[in-house]
């Protein structure tokens, strides 16, 4: 995938970009509210929805096809600065260190700052060379119960314990040199793509 075909639409939307991958199986309004924290407290310009064509850690014989999650996506980004892409696609990558890589390559004016919940700080050394991750780009971890004291106790906390920054430091996080992150408490949002598939599944047709 040759740079100038993934930058159409995108170059335009600001320099401090956060970036918020998932299977989005489906997106929900959960996705909606992270991402709203993420600009409110990171002063970002735009966040990313990063729609995975495979997740390698979930089961793929529960995951919606990949155009229906992109379109449920589309549907909960509710807000101008929230902007749904299939980069993952259009790069052919399925690990999270290797579309960072290719991103940083192809928008060299970006700062990026990755998004995630806490529940994936907690399982992140499962990720693919996910040291490298944490030294590749800032990292915006969202309290979500019930695993932010497991998370923050976890294996990827206490190996980069000496690059946690204070939140009085956050709103800059986009400017720092890796590996940098920080962990916000916020409001919860009830919603998880979990219940949402249950709800449908107990549903009557």
């Amino acid at each position: 995938m040759l740079r100038h075909e993934i930058r159409p639409g995108l170059s335009g939307s600001g320099k401090r970009i956060g970036l918020l991958g998932g299977s989005f199986n489906p997106a929900h309004e959960g996705h909606l509210h992270i991402s709203r924290e993420a600009l409110k407290r990171i002063n970002l310009d735009a966040v990313w929805w990063l729609v995975s064509p495979q997740n390698p850690l979930k089961d793929m014989s529960d995951m919606a096809p990949f155009k229906d999650r992109l379109d449920s996506a589309s549907v909960v980004a509710r807000d101008p600065r929230i902007i749904v892409t299939d980069l993952e696609a259009k790069l052919n990558t399925r690990f999270t260190i290797d579309s960072m890589k290719l991103l940083k390559t192809s928008f060299p004016e970006k700062r990026f700052v990755w998004i995630m919940g806490a529940d994936n700080l907690l399982q992140f050394p499962q990720w693919k060379d996910w040291e490298k991750l944490f030294s590749t780009v800032p990292i915006a971890i969202f309290d979500r119960a019930p695993y932010s004291v497991q998370a923050l106790a976890g294996k990827a906390a206490q190996v980069f314990a000496r690059s946690r920054l204070t939140t009085q430091y956050a709103r800059n996080l986009a400017d720092f040199t890796p590996p940098a992150w920080t962990f916000f408490r916020m409001p919860l949002h009830p919603a998880t793509a979990t219940e949402i598939r249950a709800n449908r599944k107990s549903s009557p047709s």
